[in-house]
């Protein structure tokens, strides 16, 4: 009986003695993905002692943790090949375009007839509309390949919107569209003035581009200094605003025009700044919406 007890007092030693290393072996791998992820290394996991299941497990981990970096480093690698392309790209645009719009100059002043005039007009407009899309491209490969050294200053942003506005008038004019400023109480941003103006006049190329009437714009402040283009639109049904700010997308799939560019620059910038961006439609209403870090005097 005695002898009895003592083999169960030893197998139940023994039990709990393999439940703990167990436990702390689970700990053990608990805290070595804790610091992978807190402290963004690329340790493998390792165990100190030896058990085939454990072993196994810290293997297959490793196997899925490599493969998840292989894929990052690739991911990286792809995106780093696309900002080169769009920059070679532009540059590769740019000569042939020069050429034509010369050639298009030549042809206006030569004796052309009305109806030869009226297509070198459209041919113009077309070039016109290439050449915006090709200074995206060039805008946006630069960009993304900069490491922005931010140079953050107190800006009174209702201003500088107001400016931006003014400049576009005779756009504005030529398109039949009418501006509604609203708000002009001084709103003052902690931000880069070159990176803002570029978002402003992104904001107000994408509206003359795709409104067909009226555009209301605001600065206003929150928890941040905010601006917002807001216009009706009637083609509602083929406007995804989740994919608004993605580079190229195309919002009118039967004209192809693409606003993409555009906004994926004001997003890019924004975020660089440390605001963010927002797209709505509500009611045939659609809106833009990008937020900046509002000035505040402790600050500076």
């Amino acid at each position: 009986m005695i002898i009895a007890v003592c083999i169960l007092g030893i197998l139940v030693i023994s039990l709990s003695s393999y439940v703990i290393f167990v436990q702390l072996q689970l700990r053990s791998i608990n805290k070595q993905l804790t610091k992978r992820i807190k402290e963004n290394t690329h340790q493998p996991i390792s165990l100190a002692l030896i058990n085939k299941e454990l072993n196994i497990l810290a293997i297959n981990i490793n196997k899925c943790l490599k493969a998840e970096e292989n894929l990052r480093l690739n991911i990286i690698g792809e995106e780093k090949h696309f900002r080169e392309m769009i920059a070679n790209i532009s540059h590769d645009l740019r000569t042939p375009l020069t050429a034509i719009k010369g050639y298009q100059q030549l042809m206006k002043k030569g004796g052309l007839s009305e109806e030869q005039m009226e297509k070198l007009i459209i041919a113009q407009k077309h070039a016109d509309e290439l050449g915006r899309l090709i200074e995206h491209f060039f805008e946006y490969s630069y960009l993304v390949n900069l490491e922005p050294e931010l140079q953050k200053e107190k800006i009174n942003l209702t201003n500088l919107v107001a400016e931006c506005l003014a400049e576009a008038i005779s756009t504005f004019e030529e398109r039949n569209l009418s501006v509604k400023f609203c708000d002009v109480l001084p709103v003052f941003a902690l931000v880069d003035k070159e990176m803002t103006l570029r978002i402003i006049r992104n904001l107000i190329r994408n509206s003359i581009q795709h409104s067909n009437n009226d555009i209301e714009v605001r600065v206003f402040t929150d928890n941040n200094a905010i601006i917002s283009f807001s216009n009706f639109v009637s083609n509602t049904s083929e406007m995804d605003v989740k994919r608004i700010f993605d580079r190229f997308y195309v919002a009118d799939k039967a004209r192809e025009k693409t606003g993409g560019l555009g906004l994926a620059i004001v997003k890019l910038l924004a975020n660089q700044m440390g605001g963010r961006t927002e797209a709505t439609l509500v009611d045939g209403i659609f809106k833009i919406v990008v937020e900046l870090p509002k000035y505040e005097k402790e600050f500076l």
